[in-house]
């Protein structure tokens, strides 16, 4: 059985999954544990946001596959990211 991920591991995971761009996460005062994250090119400028759910960024399936079809809307709009996977 693995482990459910720590917030910080999650960000990391997120952090590398958009590189080279750079992702910007925080967790809204309302305290349902939701994080918001935006990817952000090198002129700070968003290019895409992402919210996810508690459940989903612990589950180290669901966030891959989350983190996924974002990297290929971000692709779709021609935005060019390193390779990325999970095992990395």
């Amino acid at each position: 059985m693995n482990a459910p991920l720590r917030v910080n591991e999650a960000l990391l995971i997120a952090n590398h999954a958009f590189e080279p761009f750079q992702c910007v996460a925080w967790a809204p005062q309302d305290g349902n544990g939701e994080l918001s994250l935006t990817v952000v090119d090198r002129t700070c400028n968003s290019i895409d946001r992402l919210q996810v759910p508690r459940s989903t960024y612990c589950d180290a399936g669901q966030l891959a596959h989350l983190l996924k079809a974002a990297r290929d809307v971000l692709s779709q709009k021609g935005y060019s990211l390193n390779a990325w996977s999970m095992a990395q």
